[in-house]
């Protein structure tokens, strides 16, 4: 049996008592600061998700046919019209916010919601609305018509088209066409 000699010393309850808290001490702040960096992720992950869904709901899609109208000489175009509704399950979107670009191969042209007419639609399952406020809602549709400001030049007989619709939440819709090969003066054409 070995006998302790009066100069050794021993690990005290006391002392291991102190180094087990300061143990705990270190894992609890450590899990602090983990549960922390935690939850700030998965708020931003909400805040992504949120931002998505708010976009997916707000897109607009063309419906139906592109129309142009052929300008006083029966060379170039005057208007281009076009129908917009929601995507499925969309909530809306606030039509006085929307810009459009309108470019052919020899020019680009950008319009506010100013510079276009709105026509609204009733509403596709046929019940009407009062008075419009500029918001497009489920099952509403709006005749978009943009005065083009192009010489025949610039679009004219035979020439590609596309509008660009930019909505300020959501992704934007292009509308693609070409100008018919012969028009008749200020006469409206479905174009493709």
């Amino acid at each position: 049996m070995r006998i302790f000699r009066p100069d050794e010393e021993a690990f005290t309850g006391l002392e291991a008592a102190i180094v087990l808290v300061a143990f705990v001490v270190v894992a609890a702040v450590f899990a602090y600061v983990v549960l922390g960096a935690g939850f700030m992720t998965t708020e931003k992950a909400q805040e992504t998700v949120h931002s998505g869904i708010r976009q997916a709901t707000a897109a607009v899609q063309q419906s139906g046919q592109t129309s142009i109208q052929a300008d006083a000489t029966g060379t170039g175009v005057n208007q281009i019209s076009f129908f917009l509704q929601l995507a499925a399950s969309g909530t809306g979107a606030d039509m006085a916010a929307f810009g459009y670009t309108l470019s052919t191969t020899d020019r680009m042209m950008t319009y506010t919601a100013d510079d276009v007419s709105y026509n609204w639609v009733k509403t596709v399952d046929g019940s009407g609305h009062s008075e419009h406020g500029g918001f497009l809602e489920p099952r509403e549709m709006v005749l978009v018509t943009i005065t083009t400001g192009f010489t025949s030049a610039e679009m004219g007989l035979g020439d590609k088209f596309m509008v660009e619709v930019k909505p300020a939440v959501g992704a934007p819709v292009t509308i693609t066409g070409t100008v018919p090969g012969a028009m008749s003066a200020n006469t409206w054409y479905d174009v493709y």
